[in-house]
């Protein structure tokens, strides 16, 4: 078992910069691919970026390209969601998500179907 927990959120005005952090309690991230998501009020869970093993290998939501960024750091057992120049309608609430990593996977998985852990979210609220 995984336990995830997240971290970073708060409110912030549009065009600030946030930086969630994930981190697993007693279990390394080594051998596992990482995503991130988040739901808004009323709406489904939807991708925003994921990382294999291989922290080379990333994928991104196409509307979310250019600012946001995930990143991990093995060492520190960490993986991250860079947030820049944020708007209204990023609020709200974001999930870290692990699964074992497959070797013959190109990408990272982008489904919630895929994902076999999850934390319990952080509130990301941005005021116009």
């Amino acid at each position: 078992q995984v336990q995830l927990v997240e971290a970073g959120g708060g409110l912030v005005q549009a065009g600030a910069s946030l930086t969630l952090s994930c981190a697993p309690s007693g279990r390394t991230l080594s051998f596992y691919a990482m995503g991130w998501f988040r739901q808004a009020p009323g709406k489904e869970r939807e991708f925003v970026a994921a990382i294999k093993r291989s922290m080379s290998s990333t994928v991104y939501a196409e509307s979310l390209k250019g600012r946001f960024t995930i990143s991990r750091d093995n060492g520190k057992n960490s993986v991250y969601l860079q947030m820049n120049n944020l708007k209204p309608e990023d609020t709200a609430v974001y999930y870290c998500a692990a699964r074992l990593d497959v070797l013959a996977d190109f990408t990272a998985p982008q489904r919630t179907d895929e994902y076999s852990y999850w934390g319990q979210g952080t509130q990301v609220t941005v005021s116009s």
